[in-house]
């Protein structure tokens, strides 16, 4: 097992890609803590998981929730080896069609909330020298896309931060990447299927945006991120890691994680 004895943290595990993360990280050997805004669908993620996981409900919004899950995690293990700060929201619309206040949710939760957690767990992994930080980000961090401002801006964000705290902490045996999904059949996707006007007109957008033609599964999102937190990218950090099925190579006009 590639995670044999290491605490890992997830943020947004409830359902999607973090609960597919959760099971993958808990079959590979870590102790997952499984964390969603839904307290209930973090515990239903842990049941799938198994004995190595641990559900705690978790609003990524409140930094002080943050701070406290780190430093509970750490009093009970000793230790924190991964840190997958995956929670996100979308919120869709150009710049007349969006207000200050979405814009400040989606900072707040897409980039605030991982900073505030890689701050809570540097000083931990340093003293360990060793750690692996995954920020989700998304491939709409690396393109632009028509009406989606607030998206874009911080997905890009968080690229950027994950590669300077890369640069700033790969001395202390720190590893920071950054994943960026593109179109995964995940309940993330429900707000765009509205706009679309339904499922049919969702999947005619991904076949003839993706040169794959299909959406990703989770489970190969899930093989990404293990190689990501694990000792198989041992020499890799401040990378941005796009699982897109090829959109990227066709530029991309719509995106979703």
């Amino acid at each position: 097992m590639i995670l044999a004895e290491r605490i890992a943290i997830i943020t947004a595990a409830g359902s999607g890609i973090g609960r597919a993360a959760a099971i993958a990280m808990a079959r590979e050997g870590a102790t997952v803590i499984v964390t969603d805004r839904n307290g209930e669908a973090a515990a239903e993620t842990a049941a799938l998981a198994g004995a190595r996981a641990i559900a705690r409900p978790l609003d990524v919004a409140d930094e002080g929730a943050i701070t406290a899950l780190v430093a509970e995690t750490h009093e009970t293990y000793g230790r924190i080896d991964i840190l997958h700060n995956h929670a996100g929201i979308q919120i869709a619309g150009g710049l007349e069609e969006i207000d200050g206040a979405g814009l400040d949710r989606s900072w707040a939760v897409n980039v605030h909330a991982q900073f505030a957690a890689c701050r809570a767990v540097m000083p931990i992994m340093r003293a360990q020298g060793k750690g692996a930080i995954l920020n989700t980000a998304s491939n709409a961090g690396v393109f632009l896309d028509k009406g989606m401002l607030a998206y874009i801006t911080t997905k890009s964000a968080v690229i950027t931060m994950t590669k300077q705290i890369a640069l700033d902490y790969a001395r202390f045996g720190i590893r920071v990447n950054a994943l960026c999904p593109g179109w995964v059949d995940t309940p993330f996707n429900d707000p765009y299927t509205k706009q679309l006007g339904g499922r049919d007109a969702l999947e005619n957008v991904v076949s003839g945006m993706v040169p794959m033609g299909r959406f990703g599964k989770q489970e190969e999102i899930a093989e990404a991120i293990l190689f990501l937190v694990s000792d198989r990218s041992s020499y890799i950090t401040g990378h941005a890691l796009v699982v897109d099925g090829g959109e990227c190579l066709a530029g991309g006009a719509n995106s979703a994680p």
